[in-house]
């Protein structure tokens, strides 16, 4: 409870710092109604419409096409035998536990010779492959028992429609919790797409915030830059208090085979 308690300090005087005056902004105890002045400059001086735009569309795009590849991946590691299974699943499970920046470099020498730096895909592309998501999505399909996809075969289901009909619905919880992981981690990358983008057009949230945060804007008034953060961090923190339980009783159960 006390832990809980100092972390949320931070954030609650950071809500609180976006909503008060430039003028009071250093106090304990707010002295002014709340006003939104903070949050209508930042959202002028900035483009944050267009990073907000860019950043859905990396979320949704990566999110969407994980889907498929772990999806398919874990059904192949979790359900079919074939030679070399379980040194493929060591292999991924292994790039778990390596950081991704330690592939930056790799990987952005990979998008220029594709001429896919400063584009959205370029921000996207490395990230299409999940081994948490196979990881914990062959989990979840190893629960699932084999007597229901041995029933849809026998109704005539091929590959694709078992996979679609019997596994996805039956793990509904583990990939709302790899879509939380998965939205929350390109909705707060920064470092990729700093290195990657050079134009407004193609930059994500937190790259704007940072360029902000720097600019003549936000110099010595902390009530902007909370305010920009307030702007990036609240669909997060919201979507967190939305799904809490399920999120944490999906990864609980992930775990028991």
């Amino acid at each position: 409870m006390a832990l809980g308690i100092i972390w949320l300090i931070p954030l609650i005087w950071m809500v609180g710092t976006a909503f008060t005056e430039a003028s009071y902004t250093m106090s304990i105890l707010p002295k002014t109604k709340p006003t939104l002045d903070n949050l209508k400059y930042v959202w002028n001086a900035v483009p944050f419409g267009r990073y907000y735009l860019n950043t859905l569309i990396v979320v949704v795009a990566t999110y969407s096409v994980q889907f498929v590849t772990v999806t398919l991946a874990a059904y192949a590691l979790a359900v079919l035998k074939f030679k070399g299974e379980k040194l493929i699943f060591i292999i991924i499970f292994i790039q778990i536990i390596i950081p991704n920046d330690v592939l930056i470099s790799p990987n952005y020498m990979m998008l220029a010779d594709l001429g896919l730096t400063d584009t959205k895909l370029g921000i996207m592309l490395p990230f299409f492959g999940s081994a948490f998501g196979i990881f914990l999505l062959r989990q979840m399909f190893k629960t699932v028992p084999l007597a229901l996809s041995e029933a849809a075969t026998i109704d005539g289901c091929n590959l694709i429609q078992i996979i679609r009909h019997v596994y996805v619905p039956s793990s509904k919880a583990a990939y709302l919790s790899f879509a939380l992981v998965s939205v929350s981690y390109h909705w707060n990358n920064f470092l990729w797409p700093l290195i990657v983008t050079n134009s407004p057009e193609n930059r994500t949230l937190t790259v704007g915030l940072a360029l902000f945060a720097k600019s003549k804007e936000a110099v010595m008034q902390w009530a902007n830059v909370c305010a920009a953060t307030f702007i990036i961090s609240a669909p997060l923190v919201i979507a967190f208090f939305i799904f809490q339980k399920r999120f944490i009783n999906s990864f609980v159960s992930s775990g028991i085979k």
